[in-house]
């Protein structure tokens, strides 16, 4: 089997780096085969600030995941986040030129360059631009308008970009282990193709992604993203809180809160005790896991609230028909579904990727989604026959831009 036929999805996160590789069996269903994780040094709120600490890491979890899998990756997914991300929306209009007034994909190729010729600034870059719906002669909601007869064609579109020196230094990292990067996904995007339903989509669902650095959230709108945004704060603060507060190392906070927190106090039985290592020879301690609760609650709360806001902002509030599904490491702290749904006063879940098969189920969690996500981004920018080429003939990968966008929308 040749490296073609390999998908390789790498996550960079601020404290966590996972790799997964994912091969297509006989039937042309994707199986994951090979899972590698590392602790991220080289990161702070998802921007690289180390190369070398990175470079180490995205090698220590690549060569893992190949050892799992028996097989060596050449290139891989990554997805990208940080600050520095932003969204915008806008809007494109053509006239159509086809035969007989026939909408083309010429014409669905020109307005979307319409669509997405907005200024920016020379030090950002465009990530995405996604298809949010196409009006064909001011008949609006239209998921996919070729073939049909009109004279004036229209494409709302969301524009996602990001900042040029980041994801440049993200390659560069990735280069210099050895490896070439395939495309770069904005990882709240990966997310979402991860764990959320097209229904959800449709009614209209909030994706939070809890990473340890950053808190990414993207808002889907009648089945396409409509909301982007990043926050600079995440799991590590969390973390940061409960050793200040509790006077222990970072690495006894971190266990202590993946062991023994919770971040919301209803759910604590009264007088469960916890164990704090002592430090420097001093004896440990004991303290009640709802004094660690009054430690973690209020920041979760905060970061919760600061998502709220900046949706509330936006005026978007009353589109979340399909709730709230929360990914990453902190979706996976006791209580963050029931603190979410009272913040955001409506239905929350935890998002988990679903079963690709293969080996290993580990990668069924809330931490696994943007890895697999970028799995499922690349898997779909690739069509069956496409693949069946390569088996043939070991062609590469042609690649479409906007066709391919418009296949992974339409699925």
């Amino acid at each position: 089997m040749a490296s073609d036929d390999l998908i390789v999805g790498l996550d960079i996160g601020s404290t966590k780096v996972a790799a997964v590789i994912g091969e297509y069996d006989e039937n042309d269903t994707l199986q994951i085969t090979g899972i590698g994780e590392s602790p991220s040094y080289g990161l702070r709120r998802g921007v690289v600030i180390n190369i070398e600490s990175t470079l180490k890491s995205v090698n220590a979890a690549i060569e893992a995941a190949e050892q799992m899998a028996g097989r060596e990756a050449e290139s891989v997914v990554t997805g990208i986040a940080g600050g520095h991300i932003e969204g915008l929306n806008s809007r494109g209009v053509v006239a159509v030129t086809g035969k007989g007034r026939e909408i083309t994909q010429n014409d669905i190729d020109r307005v979307i360059d319409a669509a997405k010729a907005v200024v920016i600034p020379m030090d950002r870059e465009v990530l995405h631009v996604i298809p949010q719906e196409f009006i064909v002669d001011d008949q609006g909601g239209i998921r996919n308008p070729l073939d049909m007869i009109g004279v004036r064609l229209e494409a709302e579109v969301h524009i996602i970009t990001g900042s040029v020196t980041s994801a440049q230094n993200l390659v560069k990292c990735i280069n210099r282990s050895g490896f070439k990067v395939e495309d770069i996904v904005l990882q709240s995007l990966a997310s979402s193709k991860a764990v959320l339903s097209r229904d959800e989509q449709e009614l209209g669902v909030l994706l939070v992604d809890l990473g340890g650095g950053t808190t990414d959230v993207l808002l889907h709108i009648d089945g396409a993203p409509y909301y982007t945004s990043v926050l600079p704060v995440g799991g590590a603060q969390v973390t940061s809180d409960l050793s200040i507060v509790l006077k222990t190392p970072m690495d006894s906070a971190e266990a202590m809160k993946k062991d023994s927190g919770c971040c919301y106090a209803p759910l604590i039985e009264e007088g469960e005790p916890v164990i704090i290592p002592g430090v420097g020879g001093r004896p440990p301690l004991s303290v009640r896991r709802r004094d660690i609760a009054a430690i973690i609650e209020p920041r979760m709360a905060e970061i919760f609230s600061l998502v709220r806001e900046r949706i509330e902002k936006k005026g978007l509030m009353k589109h979340l028909g399909g709730g709230v599904v929360l990914t990453g490491g902190g979706a996976l702290l006791s209580g963050a579904v029931e603190l979410a749904q009272d913040v955001f006063q409506t239905a929350a879940r935890v998002g988990q990727p679903g079963n690709l098969g293969g080996a290993v189920s580990r990668y069924q969690r809330a931490d696994f989604a943007t890895v697999i996500g970028l799995l499922l981004y690349r898997d779909a920018m690739v069509s069956a026959s496409e693949r069946d080429g390569q088996r043939k003939e070991r062609q590469p990968r042609m690649m479409e831009g906007f066709k391919s966008w418009l296949r992974n929308f339409f699925e």
